[in-house]
């Protein structure tokens, strides 16, 4: 019985990040007709007000665009970019579940791509949610 209720609860949650990760590859598709390429794709499940953090190096001269989608339990999503000390350089300004930014680094350095599940709809325990850096 336990293996069962275990993968219909992972089930779904593969269901929603599945979602969450076809809505970021639309939006990789068209940032490919706008002239970008894709440096980073993925996707996870979160519960509400925990963060899953990337490590990314991006290098002068190019421009980033950071794409993040949550699946349709999300109701904000927020995605911030930090240094290596723990500044916030890039925060999104938005209250909806596909926020995105663009950032161009004076230097080639690491960073912290950020996406943090601040809010889902009443009922939901966790959602799905994608993650792109696409450049040009």
């Amino acid at each position: 019985m336990l293996t069962l209720t275990t993968a219909l609860l992972t089930g779904t949650a593969l269901a929603t990040e599945k979602a969450a990760e076809e809505c970021v590859q639309t939006k990789v598709w068209d940032a490919y007709a706008e002239g970008w390429g894709v440096r980073t794709l993925t996707s996870t499940t979160l519960q509400p007000g925990k963060t899953r953090n990337y490590l990314v190096t991006l290098y002068a001269g190019n421009e980033y665009r950071i794409e993040t989608c949550g699946d349709e339990a999300v109701t904000n999503l927020d995605v911030l970019l930090y240094d290596t000390e723990g500044n916030v350089l890039v925060r999104d300004q938005t209250d909806d579940r596909q926020p995105s930014f663009t950032y161009k680094p004076e230097s080639t350095s690491t960073f912290y791509v950020v996406v943090y599940l601040r809010g889902v709809k009443e009922k939901s325990t966790d959602a799905g949610v994608g993650m792109a850096v696409v450049y040009k």
